[in-house]
């Protein structure tokens, strides 16, 4: 076949693809709206009849914040090749269904075979013989989201264990970029060449990645939860120095102590736990930690939106969501060229907490954490850290409050984390630091709700 017919096959083979797909498209939620994610067919039951209908709720499993576009992918994407990420869903359920997203992608993003799976184990892209479906998306096998938009799949039937690994692959045939990624996963996916959707085996996955690619969101039909808890946070919620493909962050080891507890009979919510930490993430400003440059002279595609900028979608536009927890603040601090004004931090704060009020939702909120012997610590910065912590702790600013400070700085010196707690930086948690973290959470601080504001 000569270049130029190669050339007009494919072609021909994504005109037909962006065409069915505009056939089937109805509604596709834009990522900075704030209004949550519709599936194509709109508000009502998704297409596939593979899902039927049952008792339970819809929650989130696992989820994870677009963080900005993958260095090195402004040309390709992922064309030609399948993307397995493996995620840890938070609680399990008996049907599913995935948010895809291209925030930070310049062109539609081609997806032309889409499938999700129960993994086979621990650290494998093998699936669960028992445990693969295929996914769609108003009915068809095949998606274009277009630049800065998000897509929710149909559900399908699959019984996904609390607790256990799932596989979410996709196929682009076509070049589309950047790829919008979360970098820092402390958990490792794989990549293949050519459409290996369906293979159950991982013999193919040869490619390994930090990243999650394109997928935002698991949620699941439950019957052992009610709803949603949404943590909003920087790098100590994503658990960047947690140990890789243990699921140690503290959001994880919340997650488990609200699973135990109900499994024991406690008076306490019924709600699965998703994480939505950005590494280098700050309340006030957007950061330039994960910026992307491109190959053309200037050409760039921003990341890590701030907290304001991403809450609505980030923590309100989750599914089901009853209550939120935020973590943020430190970055402000650390990443500000000149002394951070506290009074703006925490009417930033304010503000978030407020429009959690205006959903009806009850915000627990975190004490910032010491961060002495850390490259960025000053006695100025370390004041700011403390008077932000101040109104925090009488209660000026959130619902409840989790005091992380408290739980985990070194006693003989409260400026910095206490010895067995730091990874070693002076600022990250190590992963008994991140289990002390959730252990401090009380979980009846989740309980009840606000009157939403009219």
């Amino acid at each position: 076949m000569t270049t130029r017919h190669g050339y007009a096959l494919l072609s021909a083979i994504v005109a037909a693809i962006v065409a069915l797909s505009a056939a089937i498209y109805v509604s596709v939620a834009a990522d900075g709206t704030g209004a949550g994610t519709r599936t194509l067919a709109g508000a009502g039951t998704p297409h596939n009849s593979a899902a039927p209908a049952s008792a339970g709720a819809w929650v989130g499993a696992w989820s994870a914040s677009p963080a900005g576009g993958e260095p090195g992918t402004d040309t390709d994407g992922m064309a030609g090749r399948s993307v397995r990420n493996v995620v840890h869903a938070a609680v399990g359920g008996t049907s599913a269904r995935v948010t895809l997203s291209n925030l930070y992608g310049r062109s539609p993003l081609t997806i032309s075979h889409a499938s999700i799976a129960v993994a086979a184990g621990t650290g494998t892209a093998a699936a669960r013989t028992d445990g693969m479906r295929r996914l769609t998306f108003g009915g068809s096998p095949a998606v274009v989201v277009p630049a800065g938009r998000q897509v929710l799949s149909d559900a399908v039937a699959l019984r996904v264990p609390g607790g256990g690994d799932v596989l979410v692959t996709t196929y682009s045939p076509v070049p589309s970029g950047p790829v919008t990624y979360h970098p820092h996963a402390r958990q490792i996916s794989y990549v293949a060449t050519g459409d290996r959707t369906e293979d159950l085996t991982a013999t193919a996955y040869t490619g390994r990645s930090e990243y999650w690619r394109y997928l935002t969101a698991l949620d699941v039909l439950s019957d052992a939860s009610d709803g949603t808890v949404v943590v909003l946070g920087d790098s100590l919620t994503d658990g960047i120095t947690s140990t890789e493909n243990a699921n140690r962050r503290w959001t994880d080891v919340l997650s488990q102590r609200l699973r135990t507890a109900v499994a024991a009979g406690r008076d306490v919510p019924r709600y699965s736990v998703v994480n939505q930490g950005i590494s280098g993430n700050q309340v006030l400003a957007d950061s330039t930690g994960l910026v992307y440059s491109g190959t053309r002279a200037g050409a760039s595609v921003p990341g890590n939106e701030s907290g304001l900028g991403r809450f609505s979608r980030d923590v309100l536009g989750r599914t089901n969501v009853r209550a939120a927890v935020i973590d943020l603040g430190v970055n402000d601090i650390l990443r500000n060229p000149r002394l951070a004004d506290p009074d703006r931090v925490l009417a930033g704060l304010r503000t978030l907490v407020g429009q959690a009020h205006a959903r009806g939702l009850r915000v627990v909120g975190a004490t910032l954490m010491p961060f002495h012997g850390h490259h960025g610590y000053t006695p100025a910065r370390d004041a700011v850290r403390q008077r932000i912590n101040a109104d925090i702790r009488a209660g000026l600013v959130y619902d409840a409050v989790v005091d992380f400070d408290r739980a985990l700085r070194d006693p003989y010196d409260p400026r910095r984390l206490r010895a067995d707690y730091d990874s070693g930086d002076h600022l990250h948690p190590s992963d008994k630091g991140y289990a002390r973290m959730a252990e401090e959470f009380d979980l009846d601080d989740l309980k009840g709700t606000v009157p939403a504001r009219l």
